[in-house]
């Protein structure tokens, strides 16, 4: 089954992940926000956005955010959970065949990268990191475990989308893995002048 059609057939239910109900997705994007080194981001990218839920908390860190996923269902559900913010825009794509234009500062890949095999994944990491801004952050979020449908390995996909960048900080328990990147060093004390 491809991957558009295993998530077609996902989002036949709402919610099919329960973002709105597991402690455990709750936590994550905690996890997830208090990792973002920057208080604010002038455009952010999340790729993958699913129902929107961690969509709508980007939105209150950005000015600017573009939110992508493969499916209409799942966009049609990020519409509600981003309803009234309207600097962010919604858009269906299959990466990494499509692409937007521009440069980011803040890109964010949630369990996305293990759906894709070894070559699209290469092809993922290059351009993510063509997109990304001289002082931007690429964060990379996956669970752990192996399934069914994943075409990679976490550890793989992180090492891919990490190569050439200084990593900024990584946090890992039993079961996720969250990782963030840059092409230049990143310290919150020194960019607020405590060292």
């Amino acid at each position: 089954m491809s991957t558009a059609a295993y998530f077609d057939m996902l989002y036949q239910q709402p919610d099919p992940f329960q973002y709105r109900s597991r402690w455990y997705e709750a936590r994550k994007r905690a996890l997830t926000l208090a990792c973002l080194p920057k208080q604010r981001y002038a455009s952010a990218w999340e790729l993958g956005c699913s129902n929107g839920v961690l969509t709508a908390e980007l939105a209150a860190r950005c000015e600017k955010l573009l939110a992508t996923d493969i499916n209409e269902h799942a966009l049609a559900e990020a519409a509600d959970s981003t309803r009234g913010c309207t600097h962010v825009t919604l858009q269906h794509a299959q990466h990494p065949a499509e692409w937007p234009d521009g440069r980011f500062d803040l890109i964010v890949v949630s369990e996305v990268g293990y759906y894709l095999d070894a070559a699209d994944l290469l092809q993922m990491g290059t351009k993510l990191r063509g997109s990304l801004a001289g002082q931007g952050l690429l964060l990379a979020c996956h669970w752990r475990h192996p399934f069914d449908e994943a075409n990679s390995m976490t550890r793989d996909v992180h090492h891919v989308l990490g190569q050439g960048l200084v990593e900024a900080f990584t946090y890992q328990d039993e079961d996720v893995l969250l990782q963030g990147w840059s092409p230049q060093p990143t310290s919150v004390a020194r960019w607020e002048g405590l060292r």
